[in-house]
Formats: structure tokens, C-alpha cells, sequence
């Protein structure tokens, strides 16, 4: 079968496509053919030897993390009403996603539901389950104003989705014209370009410099920092992601004197401990058509390194998604 391996840390032109045997199933997992496989940012950092946080993989390795798709085979202790089910699954070690079969622990198997797509689903895997549990430890309230930044991508848009469905009055921060169009898309009350000096001023007037009560910091950096500024008094600032590079740190003297409430990057690893059951939420919430999953470009199989270029270069609105 073929399948993505990346032959050492650099830019995207250390991906290839290479063949290798079909993988079996083990005791307690299943072979899922892969219908779509997801690409996060934090994938592009780790092909390149850099991290957020996750552990380093050793190259040449087979990159990958979650799919959708249908089980094929079953290893031993598994039920057999597993086989052709559509499902979408974190893979084995979260390694080999990004090919035409992938091996999942059988545990961590999640039904798609009935109308909803698998490219959807597979949109909606990690960035799902985590958008669940960032707004459940934010405790976003009705008639809060919340900033979401990186509000166009998989993750982000999202988040201003269930903020919206919450009751809270949305901002979505982005950088380029084209991914503010699709923040206002999804029903943000309004806008700004990140990229722009001076562009916290513009949205603290728009909450009538109440400030916002949550922000959802995805960039890190200065955005990061900047976005801290105009967190109200008394509100809170959840840290998710470092696509800027670095992710943000608040002196705990500046957030005590303000009464600001930081949710650190730490806790994206307490929301491993759950993801299933948020999963489940996000997938029944987009068949349900309350929120949808972003979808900007899909890639064949072969055109991986494409896929990554894209993601780096920030041209691409929501989830990237490789189709094998």
C-alpha cells in the first residue's frame, strides 16, 4: 500500500510517498481504510524538529495522527460488529494516518454518525473534541464577549461557532481578508486582521471597552500578548496552540493584578483524559447541523508535501485534509 514518510526534519520536501507492506491488526486493534486523514499545525512543527509540547519523533517516520474511514479487519478480542463500520479514530501510537490503511486501537474507535460526512468527521476528530473542552473549562456564559484568534482555521472556527451557539458575542481575529470572510461566515459579530498594527484598539471599542471575558489564544507571540491586553478584568485567557512559533506566557503578576484567570497550554493534555465522549459531541452536533467543520482544501495521498507547504504558509482557511 502506499503511505506518507517523512525521511528526516525540514521543510515539506522531506515527505515522500513510498510503498510498504498492509499493516494487521493486533490484539485489541482494528484496520481502518482510510477515507480521510486530518493534518494539524502541530504536524507541520514536529516534520520540521520543532514542538509545542508533544515528543519529538524519531525520522524516518510515518506521519498521521487521526483518520476516518471504514474497518476492514479486526485483530483478536474484538467485536466482530466493528467490521465495515464507519468510523473515524486517533491511529496506533498516533503515527501512519496518512495512508491508505492505518491500524486504531479498538478502544478508541468512534462511530460516525448517520449524514454526516467522513471528510467532516475526520475534520472533526481532535479539533472537535478539543473545542468541546476548551469552552467547557472557559465556562463561556450568554451575553459574554469572547475573541477567538486563528478564527478561520480548523480549530478556531469552531470555537466561534459554539461561543456563538452559547450565547456570547463573538469576535474572530485572523490574518488575511480571506479567512476574515470566513470567521463572518460563521456568525462572528465582527472582525479584525491580526496582521495589522494597531488592531486591539479596533475590537476593545467594540465591546465598548468592557474588554473580552474570554479569549481563546491559538497564535502565541505577540498576538498573543496583544490579545491578553484587552482581556477584561476578570476574565479569562485559555492558551491552545503556538502556530506563532511560541506559545504565549503571561507573568502570573500581570494576570493577578488584573484578575485574569490563565488557562495554560497544559491543558490540553487533562483534556486527553476524555476526548472520546467530546468527540461523540462534536460529531453528533455537526450531524445535527448546529455547528460544521471547516474544510478548506483537500489533497490526494501523493501531494502530502503540498498539503504541509499550504498549512505553513497560512493560505488555507480551516482543515487541511489528505485524501488517499
Amino acid at each position: 500500500m502506499r503511505a506518507v514518510q517523512v525521511t528526516k526534519f525540514g521543510g515539506p520536501e522531506v515527505m515522500e510517498l513510498v510503498e510498504v507492506p498492509e499493516p494487521a491488526a493486533g490484539p485489541g486493534q482494528a484496520v481502518v481504510r482510510v477515507e480521510a486523514a486530518e493534518i494539524n499545525f502541530v504536524e507541520t512543527q514536529l516534520r520540521r524538529g520543532i514542538t509545542p509540547g508533544p515528543a519529538l519523533p524519531e525520522p524516518p517516520y510515518f506521519p498521521g495522527g487521526g483518520i476516518s474511514g471504514r474497518v476492514v479487519s479486526l485483530g483478536a478480542g474484538v467485536a466482530a460488529a466493528w467490521l465495515d463500520r464507519r468510523v473515524v479514530a486517533p491511529t496506533a501510537g498516533l503515527r501512519g494516518g496518512n495512508a491508505e490503511l492505518a491500524v486504531a486501537e479498538a478502544a478508541d474507535l468512534v462511530p460516525v454518525p448517520d449524514g454526516l460526512g467522513l471528510p467532516e468527521a475526520a475534520a472533526l476528530l481532535h479539533d472537535g473534541s478539543t473545542a468541546v473542552g476548551l469552552m467547557a473549562n472557559a465556562g463561556v456564559r450568554p451575553g459574554e464577549w469572547v475573541l477567538v484568534e486563528a478564527a478561520a482555521g480548523g480549530l478556531g472556527s469552531l470555537l466561534v461557532q459554539l461561543a456563538r451557539e452559547a450565547g456570547a458575542q463573538v469576535v474572530a481575529a485572523a490574518g488575511s481578508e480571506p479567512k476574515l470572510e470566513v470567521a463572518r461566515g460563521l456568525g462572528a459579530a465582527a472582525v479584525v486582521d491580526y496582521s495589522r498594527p494597531g488592531w486591539t484598539k479596533a475590537i476593545w471599542d467594540t465591546t465598548g471597552g468592557h474588554g473580552f471575558d474570554v479569549v481563546f489564544d491559538g497564535v502565541g507571540g505577540w498576538i498573543g500578548q496583544e490579545a491578553f491586553e484587552v482581556t477584561a478584568r476578570g476574565g479569562r485567557f485559555s492558551v491552545h496552540g503556538a502556530a506563532s512559533g511560541l506559545p504565549s506566557t503571561i507573568a502570573p503578576e500581570d494576570a493577578a493584578r488584573r484578575g485574569v484567570t490563565v488557562i495554560g497550554l497544559e491543558q490540553l493534555a487533562a483534556l486527553g483524559a476524555d476526548w472520546r465522549s467530546r468527540t461523540e459531541q462534536a460529531l453528533a452536533a455537526a450531524a445535527a447541523g448546529r455547528i460544521r467543520p471547516v474544510i478548506g482544501r483537500t489533497f490526494p495521498l501523493e501531494r502530502a508535501a503540498d498539503a504541509h507547504a499550504a498549512m505553513e504558509a497560512r493560505t488555507v482557511p480551516g482543515k487541511t485534509l489528505l485524501i488517499p
